[in-house]
């Protein structure tokens, strides 16, 4: 078991820490355009997008889990379905974003309070990217549909593909060929066309033999619309709850003063660290607790929950002895500033809460996933994100930017218990469900 968990777990965790570097880069190639606009200006445009796109990412959560609970049932024609209903809403979706550009760019560029320089520079940013919102889209339903097949290497190479194409072709037409913020948007935009096109020619080569198991007439099938559509909506009230809590902490952040922003910037990357290791375990969780389910194995459901759980709470501790021992050294690599590390060091004990409070809700979202257990993982974020409100117009007033932090460890702790509370049945009832159904 610690196997199969292994072998999926790495490959998540590679392609996440990937996504970091990319942005990273993107803001080195701005920063040598001779204008600090670019560097703030690539920032924001890529936060519209991510704001954007983190709203569906829905498309692969429920791609991932009903085409691993198909795997699990050895039902090869409802995973071909999952993949083909997954593929027609991320890339209607796109194609909506696409045909609404004009709207969206406003709305997004009326938010932005720099100047005019910088928010020119944006719109030609934005209206470059957006060409490409169906591929990324129908990226997410691969991806989705090859970790609900088990198979996580896949998802990694297209990330890192997408990544090396993605700094390849910025750099070729920035440096190349004399574009400017221009010529950054365009290298993302054909890396994401490029990658969508890699998508299907992956899915070809290792699922091609599938074809076979596409019925047409079962394809729009009305129970299965119906939960496919129902496990949409619930993913994403959770998670524009979740982009709600994470946003109005930096709005809230930015009205404290800069250096607090800034140290709480610099803090949210202790969480995002953490972050990107725990969710290679998440992803396990959704394959394989989907596959056991499909399968109505209890026995290995409940051998693979515990195993998770242990290398869940391995990786927090060693997170928190990170946190506690060598924060300067993570720190300094973040900042030169002294004044900003001195803020910061005055709020560095919540990072050592961050692990042990966070990790239990990262294992379950992604166990409930596996389980299209949407509902329960929707009323917990609800709850969760109701206790923050509540705690931080309550602490806030007395205890400042502690009080801030103490509601964000309140919501990670309250979507971990109240999911631990809801699992047993969410989980091993689930099964039963679906053979019943079946028959």
């Amino acid at each position: 078991m610690n196997k199969k968990i292994f072998r999926l777990a790495v490959p998540n965790i590679i392609t996440n820490i990937t996504v970091p570097l990319l942005g990273m880069i993107d803001i080195a190639i701005a920063g040598h355009l001779g204008s600090a606009v670019y560097i703030g200006a690539i920032a924001l445009g890529a936060n519209i997008f991510n704001m954007i796109y983190w709203n569906f990412g829905f498309i692969r959560m429920s791609s991932s889990g009903f085409a691993a609970q198909a795997y699990g049932a050895r039902d090869f024609t409802e995973a071909m379905n999952v993949l083909i209903r997954s593929l027609i809403v991320g890339v209607g979706i796109g194609l909506l974003i696409m045909l609404l550009q004009y709207p969206i760019g406003k709305f997004a560029l009326s938010l932005i309070k720099s100047g005019a320089e910088t928010k020119t520079a944006v719109e030609i940013y934005f209206r470059i990217i957006v060409w490409s919102a169906p591929a990324v889209l129908g990226t997410y339903a691969f991806k989705g549909f090859f970790i609900g097949m088990q198979n996580a290497k896949t998802p990694m190479f297209i990330a890192i593909l997408n990544n090396l194409l993605n700094i390849a072709l910025s750099l070729l037409f920035v440096f190349g060929f004399g574009m400017k913020i221009e010529g950054i948007a365009l290298g993302t935009m054909l890396s994401q066309l490029i990658t969508f096109l890699i998508c299907i020619l992956m899915w070809l080569k290792f699922y091609g033999r599938l074809r076979k198991y596409i019925i047409k007439s079962t394809i729009f099938n009305a129970v299965a619309i119906r939960s496919f559509f129902r496990m949409n909506g619930d993913v994403f009230v959770r998670t524009f709850l979740l982009t709600l809590v994470t946003t109005f902490f930096t709005f809230v952040s930015s009205g404290m003063g800069d250096m607090i922003l800034a140290a709480n910037a610099l803090l949210m990357q202790f969480f995002m660290l953490f972050s990107y290791f725990m969710d290679g375990f998440a992803y396990a969780g959704e394959a394989l607790t989907g596959r056991y389910i499909g399968a109505n194995n209890k026995v290995l459901l409940a051998r693979m929950l515990k195993k998770l759980f242990f290398w869940g709470f391995v990786v927090s501790a060693v997170s928190m002895v990170i946190y506690l021992f060598f924060p300067n050294q993570i720190l300094q690599i973040l900042t030169n500033n002294k004044a900003v590390i001195e803020t910061t060091k005055s709020f560095l004990f919540w990072t050592v809460l961050i692990p042990i409070t966070g990790f239990a809700a990262f294992l379950w979202d992604g166990i409930f996933i596996g389980a299209t257990a949407s509902k329960e993982m929707r009323n917990a974020m609800i709850f969760s994100a109701i206790v923050f409100f509540a705690c931080y117009y309550i602490a806030t007033p007395i205890m400042k930017n502690n009080g801030l932090w103490l509601a964000f460890i309140l919501y990670l702790s309250v979507r971990g218990i109240t999911q631990t509370i809801w699992a047993k049945k969410a989980l091993f009832t689930k099964g039963e469900k679906l053979r019943a159904k079946s028959h």
